[in-house]
């Protein structure tokens, strides 16, 4: 596989990874901002330029104008190249986690053009990724949530799909991207399941509690229209993702807590207190539709520490 000296190589490798490997379109787009971000320090950092393109010029440049400098000049891509570049992100204080998804995104684009011919071996393959600790995530408490959900109206029917869609996140633990892609079909309401389209296009079946399939069929009883998606805006098309995070921080605004809610918290919130109230870890893996139990177990970190809180305040002899 060889690739002519074209502005097509980031759609290439941008069209392998959705593929292959499934990624969701923000993550695609990601990828592609990495990508380009990197080429146009590249072409900055770069010298003596092959033929009349002035390296000073490349803000100027258009995506496939950097695509075809960079490929000009990949003979000077090396290990120098990618510590100048990270030691750039540590300079513009970037995160570590955004500085190890830059050198993620890296990494996967350098193994693409070793094996499309254009370098022989991935210059960042011997990098370290940046250690960083694991933070405990943010979730409400039950009564906090309990206060959220039952401030929620349901005069019109977009408060109860306000109601429906916040009793389905704390229900089922979604993520905010499987809530919003959610279809009427993937509710089975007499076993009491939603179907979930994961990340990596990977699907699950989840259990559902009956408050949040008792606020579906309200919701949608009050809109009387047979639309495939489950959670619709003012237009009856698919409420966004952006929309919802919306809705949310007015709902909490309203309701009066004092803290920073986001759908994510509602996600940290149904796992936590799942586990808090004795259930498996594998089957908390299993519902949040998590690759690895490693990321699970952070969950197990709160519950202790909830735990120590109690033991301290109780014990005697503590």
């Amino acid at each position: 596989m060889t690739l002519g000296a074209s502005g097509e190589i980031l759609d290439c490798f941008i069209d392998i990874l959705d593929a292959e490997k499934g990624y969701s379109p923000h993550t695609l787009r990601a990828y592609r901002a990495d990508i380009l971000d990197f080429i146009t320090f590249f072409l900055d950092y770069s010298t003596d330029p092959p033929g009349p393109i002035d390296s000073k010029n490349y803000l100027k440049m258009s995506s496939c104008e950097k695509q075809i400098a960079f490929l000009a000049r990949i003979s000077e891509l090396d290990k120098n190249r990618i510590r100048k570049y990270l030691s750039r992100l540590v300079r513009g204080q970037k995160k570590k986690r955004t500085i190890a998804r830059r050198l993620s995104s890296l990494k996967s684009f350098f193994d693409f053009l070793v094996r499309a011919g254009h370098i022989p071996v991935n210059p960042a393959d011997a990098m370290p990724f940046p250690k960083f600790e694991k933070t405990i995530p943010r979730f409400l408490s039950v009564d906090d949530l309990f206060c959220l959900l039952d401030s929620i109206k349901t005069e019109t029917w977009l408060d109860k799909r306000n109601l429906a869609m916040f009793e389905t996140f704390y229900s089922t633990g979604m993520r905010i991207s499987e809530i919003h892609g959610l279809e009427m079909n993937d509710v089975d309401f007499k076993n009491q399941m939603i179907r979930v389209l994961g990340k990596g296009s990977k699907e699950r079946v989840v259990p559902v509690g009956k408050r949040a399939l008792d606020a579906i069929v309200e919701y949608r009883a009050a809109i009387d229209k047979l639309i495939a998606p489950l959670f619709l805006n003012k237009a009856y098309s698919r409420l966004s993702t952006r929309s919802i995070g919306r809705i949310l921080a007015k709902i909490v605004n309203e309701c009066g807590l004092n803290v920073s809610v986001s759908p994510h918290t509602l996600r940290h919130s149904f796992a936590t207190h799942m586990l808090d109230s004795g259930a498996d870890l594998r089957g908390i893996q299993e519902i949040l539709g998590h690759a690895s139990l490693s990321t699970t177990q952070v969950y197990t970190h709160v519950s202790m520490d909830r735990l120590m809180q109690v033991y301290d305040k109780a014990h005697p002899r503590s």
